[in-house]
């Protein structure tokens, strides 16, 4: 079995965004969810960081999402975060640029910070504007509340119909000291490639040449983000950002080499873990899907199949419904762009294997379908998982993608979002 991590070199540590050194973050509630939630959450460093982003790349677009994008146009490197999360501000013209500049201001002036280096993500429904007067008078407590140990806080905050929040922490060595990288994000529903819908916020204390910062960033959303789906629908709003403030003193990575391979493959352990929370987390879902594809003429092909598969509305119905049905995993690897001979294809779904050189084969089907029943009730993010694996026999291309099977609350939760 391909393994997309063969040999972790760090380990789990508390903490979260907070984590590496110089960060803070807080989390409040100021009044902009109806339910009273907590809604307003800031992630700030202590000194000027390297600043990398990633966006959704639909044509209509949240004013966070245009706002942000000229920031790290102009200067690459932030202090701040501030994200809201009740309404999208997307879909909400001149007003709503006018809100986000405001924000930004507003968070700038309690902070005696320049406006330039503040970044900001919104999350909610589409259509609606921030309630600025309840964004006015939350940012003094907001500020106040900043901690150390605020990571937790920040994580709930930005939470909208997710169920739970979505963080990760992890620790390595370079030249002799210690690396640390945190990571939140949310997202639960309009989920799916470029980018996956979601927010997600990375924090880290290595120091690192802009460019190469960006580089990893967007070579890590690739593998991550853009590889899980929940139900084929693209946010206006879709925002990675990734804060790098050279706290751990190491020396500065300016060019790939040991070092940097060992920082992109944290922080691309970073992304998936955060990627899979939110397939898990996905609207109505009992299980996560993992797709593995072998036997690709290239990985980005390998990627597209696997993309394919887990975005396949028949292949998760069958999930939920506990159908060990390979003839849609077929279907939808078929139909994925990418070429290949139907004769040498192989389909297995956990350790059954439905499909060998093209040929089904007899197998346990009630067996099977035990298997997906179990993964059902196994343990969050650890038992929970349902293994596809499909090998095209073409190449040595492989990629991995993650979903969530189709329930009948996915429609629930949606039919009645904004009433």
């Amino acid at each position: 079995m391909w393994q997309a991590f063969p040999m972790a070199d760090w380990q789990v540590i508390e903490g979260n965004i907070t984590a590496p050194k110089g960060f803070k973050a807080a989390g409040i509630t100021a009044g902009l969810k109806p339910s009273g939630s907590p809604d307003l959450t800031l992630i700030y460093s202590e000194t000027e960081a390297i600043a990398a982003g990633v966006f959704t790349t639909s044509q209509v677009r949240a004013a966070c999402v245009d706002y942000c994008r000229q920031r790290l146009q102009a200067k690459a490197s932030a202090r701040a975060i501030l994200v809201n999360s009740g309404q999208a501000n997307a879909g909400t013209g001149k007003q709503g640029w006018d809100d986000a500049v405001e924000s930004a201001q507003l968070l700038a002036q309690g902070l005696n910070i320049s406006p330039e280096s503040i970044l900001l993500a919104s999350t909610g429904v589409i259509g609606q504007r921030i309630k600025m007067e309840q964004l006015r008078q939350g940012i003094a407590p907001l500020i106040q509340s900043l901690a150390p140990n605020g990571g937790d806080k920040a994580a709930k905050a930005i939470m909208t119909t997710d169920l739970v929040p979505k963080t990760i922490a992890l620790e390595t060595e370079i030249d002799g000291r210690p690396v640390r990288m945190g990571g939140i994000a949310k997202g639960s529903g309009m989920i799916h490639p470029n980018m996956a819908t979601m927010l997600a916020f990375v924090t880290c204390d290595a120091a690192i040449s802009t460019a190469l910062w960006q580089q990893m960033l967007s070579r890590a959303t690739q593998k991550t983000f853009n590889q899980v789906t929940v139900d084929g629908d693209t946010s206006t709003n879709d925002s990675l950002f990734a804060l790098a403030n050279g706290e751990s003193r190491t020396a500065a990575i300016t060019e790939m080499g040991p070092n940097a391979e060992k920082l992109e493959a944290m922080l691309t352990a970073v992304c998936q873990h955060l990627a899979k929370a939110i397939a898990r987390d996905g609207e109505g879902a009992t299980c996560l899907i993992e797709i593995q594809v072998t036997g690709a003429p290239d990985d980005q092909a390998g990627r597209a199949v696997a993309r394919t598969i887990a975005g396949s509305s028949l292949v998760k119905s069958a999930i939920f419904g506990r159908d060990p049905n390979w003839g849609r995993i077929a279907g939808a690897a078929g139909r994925a762009g990418v070429k290949f001979d139907q004769n040498n294809l192989r389909i297995k779904l956990g350790d059954y294997v439905l499909m060998d050189q093209g040929q089904p084969l007899p197998f346990d089907r009630s067996a099977a379908s035990n298997y997906l029943k179990q993964a059902a009730a196994g343990a969050y993010l650890q038992q929970d998982t349902v293994l596809i694996q499909v090998d095209l026999g073409t190449g040595s291309g492989h990629g991995t993608a993650w979903g969530c099977d189709l329930s009948y609350d996915y429609v629930r939760i949606n039919a009645d979002y904004t009433t």
